[in-house]
């Protein structure tokens, strides 16, 4: 059961890491917006844009096979808990109550305190992890 609850939470976080990445490269403009409004900015130029929206969809593709996991799973916690952190008033007053306005508060993005929590479970129990590629290679 853990192989397969591993493997789900592998799927999810990957899928998500894949449609953000596939957003972006469909809407660059978007993604620059994006990054000025949520990000200070810090991706906002378009020649950052497009590598790191194909590599977010390369390494939600790894995520979800479990190879290289030593490396992609790290990588993976490293998107998605530093995605919460820059956000973190969103996180930290989710109902706008003391750092937001109800106008500025942004309920939608506290689920991203789940993904991040979600992705250093994958790291902690990566021994259970059997149904990853790694794993099955490693067998023969």
């Amino acid at each position: 059961m853990k192989a397969g609850l591993l493997f789900a939470l592998r799927t999810s976080t990957g899928l998500l890491l894949i449609i953000w990445g596939v957003l972006r490269v469909m809407s660059t403009d978007t993604a620059v917006r994006l990054s000025e409004t949520y990000y200070s900015g810090m991706l906002s130029t378009e020649a950052l844009i497009l590598p790191l929206a194909y590599g977010q969809i390369i390494l939600g593709a790894l995520v979800i096979l479990g190879l290289f996991r030593v490396i992609i799973y790290p990588l993976q916690a490293l998107v998605l808990v530093g995605g919460a952190v820059a956000i973190w008033k969103f996180l930290a007053d989710p109902l706008g109550l003391y750092l937001l306005t109800e106008e500025t508060r942004k309920i939608l993005f506290f689920p991203s305190t789940t993904v991040a929590v979600a992705s250093l479970i994958i790291i902690a129990f990566k021994e259970y992890d059997a149904f990853s590629l790694d794993r099955m290679f490693s067998r023969r």
